[in-house]
Parts: structure tokens; C-alpha cells; sequence
């Protein structure tokens, strides 16, 4: 059996966290480099498989340290999603910066065969004009231009293709795929990992769910899917060279839907009333509140992407549909669900 050496960025985070525990005890795992800014998360303490590297993507501390443990496949999760407020210019340099680095580091590393990056499915724009029949494609446009998390987005895509068609010039080049999921859920998101996204504000932070539009609606995919699909890529022998995929089951849960699945009330606003609101609540909390520019717009238009290739070029079918996915309470992480949610 052949042994591997992954490298995981983003290691304490949702995804990359999920990601070395679920991969740790595979047996052809001989090591799994996990990259963070932050320490060691409780999920992945004692795990004798684990090399820790405490430092930021767009560092130049660590490149070869990673590199002198051969690995073969890079998994980029790492992503300062919250905008922190007053400080794009150093957000940048995290996140796209950051990202470049990442992709220089796979594309000169001899060892490394599979690129895995994160993207998401924010880059598509959540723009007025946007309908419930019109399914996006992955070779669609990536049109977002106001909410910095998807700017950010976009620009670490467009250096991953300026990497490979350089590398591609001048050499074999690992396979790339790139992943762009629906919103993220599962027993570790919601009873795990500490988060301040939109599952959190309509369960825990209204009291009554406002509903901006009758078309919004969010499509959820399952985190036991996100795994499954990241060990389709990293285990198995796939045709392609760089190939990109919109992760998410084609369904939708539509914002009354949500609001039934979390046993609360609606009422009415218009899309302009959650702008003002955004703004108001952004800089009053200094950005304590996710309330960014442009993000009042993900709460108001739908963006519904079409999760059909993965299936159609690998055969992988999902576990839940988008409501199950938000609703059930099972999965890979539900025994750490409180006895009181259960």
C-alpha cells in the first residue's frame, strides 16, 4: 500500500479540521501536515498522524518545513471568511496572498500530484436579476464585485489558473480541482464549531425570521458530504487536469422553508430595509456583527447552482438534499449534539 503525506491549510478551521480527523485513521495515511494560524483544535489533539504548523499562508516559514515531508496532495481550506473591520488592505494578503503562496508551493514541489482548493459559491453574485430556474454553471462568471468575501474569492481562483498555465509552460503540474460548496451544515457545524454565519443568526439570533424576497433561498450541503467528496479527490485515480465543481445537491430550501425547519415566525421587509440595516449594523458593532458591504444581498436574491457535473464526470451522489441537510441531526459528528438538542 502505498503510504500518503497530505497538507491540509486551514487546519483549525470547519473544513480543515473535519478533514485531518475523517482522513487521520485511513491506513495508507502516513502523515497529514495540518497549517493554521491558530493553535491545535481539541478535534485533532492526541492524533499521532498530526504535524502541527502554527503560521499564516502568506508567511514564508513554512514552505520548507512542508516540503522537506514530500506531500502529495495540497488541500487549501484556509480562509479569513468574517471581513475584519478597517483591515482589507491585511485581509488581502491573508487570503489571496496567501492563497498564492499556497498554489506556488504545490506548483514547485516535486512531490505534490493533487491541488484541492476551496472557492465558493458567493462568486456567482447575488444580484437582483438572479431566478430559481436559472441553475449556475461552473464555466459561468464569476460576477460578484461588492462583498469583499467573494472578491477575495475570485482573485484567489484567477491566481490558481496564472499559476498552472505558467507551471503548465514549463512542466508536469499537480491536478487541480477546485471546489465551490453551497452553505456548509451538519451536527459540527451547528453544536461544534463556533460560528456567526446565517444558520447561527435565524436559530439563535432572531427571534422572527425576516424574509426580504419570496425566491431567497440558500442550498445547503451536508459536511459528511464535503469530506466524502475531498476523499473522491484525494484517494481516487480521476480523469481530468483542472477541473472545477459546484459541491451541492440541486434543491433549495426557500426562506419560509428555513423558517419552518427552525420553528419560527416570518414577516416581511423589503430588500432595501436589510441594506440599511447591514450598513447601520456593521459599523455600530465595528464589524462585530458580519454585516459587510454587499452581504445584505445574500440575505435578499438567490443564488441556486447547478451540482450535477461531480455526479455526471464521477459517478458521486449525495447523501441529503438541501433541507435534510439543514434539518436532520445526523452525520458523522452527531454524538456530540447536546442531549438537550437531540
Amino acid at each position: 500500500m502505498t503510504q500518503r503525506t497530505l497538507f491540509i491549510t486551514g487546519g483549525a478551521g470547519y473544513v480543515g479540521a473535519m478533514l485531518a480527523d475523517q482522513f487521520h485513521d485511513r491506513p495508507e495515511i502516513k502523515e497529514i501536515i495540518c497549517l493554521d494560524k491558530n493553535e491545535m483544535p481539541d478535534l485533532l489533539k492526541g492524533k499521532s498522524k498530526i504535524f502541527w504548523i502554527t503560521a499564516n499562508t502568506s508567511d514564508d516559514t513554512w514552505q520548507e518545513v512542508v516540503r522537506a515531508k514530500q506531500p502529495d496532495t495540497v488541500i487549501n481550506t484556509a480562509w479569513q471568511i468574517r471581513e475584519m473591520y478597517g483591515k482589507k488592505e491585511l485581509q488581502w494578503k491573508w487570503n489571496v496572498i496567501g492563497s498564492r503562496k499556497v498554489f506556488d508551493f504545490a506548483f514547485s514541489t516535486p512531490s505534490v500530484k493533487k491541488l484541492i482548493h476551496f472557492s465558493t459559491a458567493s462568486g456567482y453574485g447575488a444580484e437582483p436579476t438572479n431566478t430559481l430556474e436559472h441553475l449556475f454553471k461552473e464555466e459561468e462568471t464569476l460576477r460578484e464585485n461588492i462583498y469583499l468575501y467573494g472578491i477575495e474569492k475570485i482573485a484567489a481562483e484567477k491566481e490558481l489558473e496564472v499559476a498552472y498555465a505558467k507551471a503548465k509552460s514549463s512542466g508536469n503540474v499537480p491536478q487541480v480541482f477546485v471546489v465551490r460548496p453551497a452553505a456548509l451544515t451538519g451536527p459540527r457545524g451547528r453544536y461544534m464549531f463556533r460560528r456567526f454565519g446565517l444558520q447561527s443568526v435565524l436559530r439563535k439570533g432572531l427571534p422572527i425570521i425576516p424574509i426580504a424576497n419570496d425566491i431567497w433561498c440558500r442550498q445547503f450541503i451536508h459536511e459528511d458530504d464535503v469530506c466524502d467528496i475531498v476523499d473522491l479527490l484525494t484517494f481516487k485515480d480521476l480523469k481530468g487536469q483542472y477541473e472545477v465543481f459546484n459541491i451541492t445537491p440541486n434543491s433549495i430550501v426557500l426562506a419560509h422553508d428555513m423558517a419552518e425547519v427552525m420553528k419560527k415566525k416570518t414577516f416581511r421587509i423589503t430588500p432595501f430595509i436589510v441594506r440599511c440595516a447591514f450598513f447601520i449594523l456593521w459599523h455600530l458593532s465595528r464589524g462585530k456583527i458580519p454585516t459587510s458591504k454587499g452581504g445584505w444581498r445574500f440575505y435578499s436574491y438567490p443564488i441556486v447552482m447547478d451540482g450535477r457535473k461531480l455526479t455526471n464526470m464521477y459517478g458521486y451522489k449525495y447523501q441529503y438534499e438541501s433541507r435534510p441537510a439543514l434539518e436532520n441531526k445526523t452525520g458523522r459528528y452527531a454524538k456530540y449534539i447536546p442531549e438537550s438538542e437531540k
